[in-house]
């Protein structure tokens, strides 16, 4: 594994003054940790959270839905929020099977932050866009930061108009929006919500139950991937970089590691030798299809330090370690 260092980093291990954090979507995958993330570096009580799921919350926590612009500006003035990261959308399978929905809902989310932005309620904005706005014009292998965009699923065209939008209203408003366009997220505390690449989740709980998988992505299909702590980890780097070191106002490049569904497979097998998958591509191969193998995140690391840790072994055994300690305590799986 190649760790992280302070002097491989420009800003995230720096002291700085705690801002009071609202985190839209915070009972998702990437919420959950960031939320943990700030906690641990701000404190409990500057990290304000909200989701329209409701379960078991802990303080400082709004049911609210971020389509209501009223709801959300009600939460930043009660609590006097500095920074918003949004992590509510739905995403790409999703997204497919209700696209006006979808792009209401996506939309919505946005523009509602962007107003609120525009009106001086709050100081700075994270709006997170994806590889879905990359399409099947755009290069495979190390798609660059500026190339064609022409994505041909639902999720994509609304993160590509938010691409748009934020720039905008940068350029406009000099309203400090910043993003970043992650890759598929693989976490192991929190069910995936829907997304294309989720199958490499799912993996993981199918071989430690001992189940059969059938993937809905074809063996050899390579797509971008990152583990949830380098995610989280980006997505502060970029929030604490000083704003002339922010050159690109759409939304950033993001690289982990690229696999395919086979190679998972086989990394897997090296703990679970039994481990069974067939292969039954259907809609999402489709969307998987058009994204690119791997991207090149150059901008990300000269701009701000960015930097990954997690290769795909290492991702393997914190999935399984994980998972087994905290879900299956009852297989019988050693980790070296």
């Amino acid at each position: 594994m190649r760790f992280f260092s302070v002097e491989n980093s420009l800003f995230l291990n720096k002291i700085t003054k705690p801002v009071k954090s609202l985190i839209i979507g915070s009972s998702g995958q990437i919420g959950t940790e960031l939320a943990k993330a700030l906690r641990e570096k701000y404190g409990y009580e500057n990290v304000i959270t909200s989701d329209i799921v409701e379960k078991n919350h802990p303080p400082y926590f709004y049911l609210a839905d971020a389509t209501d612009k009223n709801a959300v500006k009600e939460i930043i003035l009660k609590e006097e929020v500095e920074e918003i990261y949004v992590m509510a959308a739905v995403l790409s399978a999703k997204a497919e099977q209700f696209p006006g929905r979808a792009w209401q809902i996506n939309m919505q989310i946005l523009f509602n932050l962007l107003d609120l932005f525009k009106e001086g309620y709050f100081k700075k904005l994270f709006w997170p866009s994806s590889i879905a706005v990359f399409g099947p014009h755009t290069p495979k292998h190390n798609t660059p930061q500026y190339t064609v965009t022409d994505p041909d699923s639902v999720y994509g065209i609304s993160k590509l108009a938010g691409e748009r939008w934020v720039e905008y209203y940068f350029e406009k408003y000099g309203l400090d929006v910043r993003s970043l366009r992650y890759p598929g997220v693989i976490s192991w505390k929190v069910q995936p919500g829907g997304g294309t690449t989720d199958y490499a989740i799912e993996m993981f709980h199918y071989a430690l139950r001992g189940e059969k998988y059938v993937s809905y992505i074809a063996p050899d299909e390579p797509l971008p991937m990152i583990y949830i702590d380098d995610a989280i980890q980006a997505t502060l780097q970029l929030m604490e970089a000083p704003p002339e070191h922010i050159k690109v106002r759409s939304s950033y490049n993001l690289a982990g590691i690229s696999f395919t569904p086979a190679q998972l497979v086989e990394a897997i097998r090296k703990y679970i030798p039994g481990f069974q998958v067939d292969y039954k591509p259907d809609f999402r191969q489709e969307i998987a299809h058009s994204w690119p193998d791997s991207v090149d995140d150059a901008f990300a690391r000269q701009d701000w330090g960015w930097q990954h840790r997690f290769d795909l072994e290492d991702i393997v055994k914190e999935m399984l370690t994980n998972l087994q300690q905290h879900f299956y305590q009852d297989h019988d799986l050693i980790i070296g």
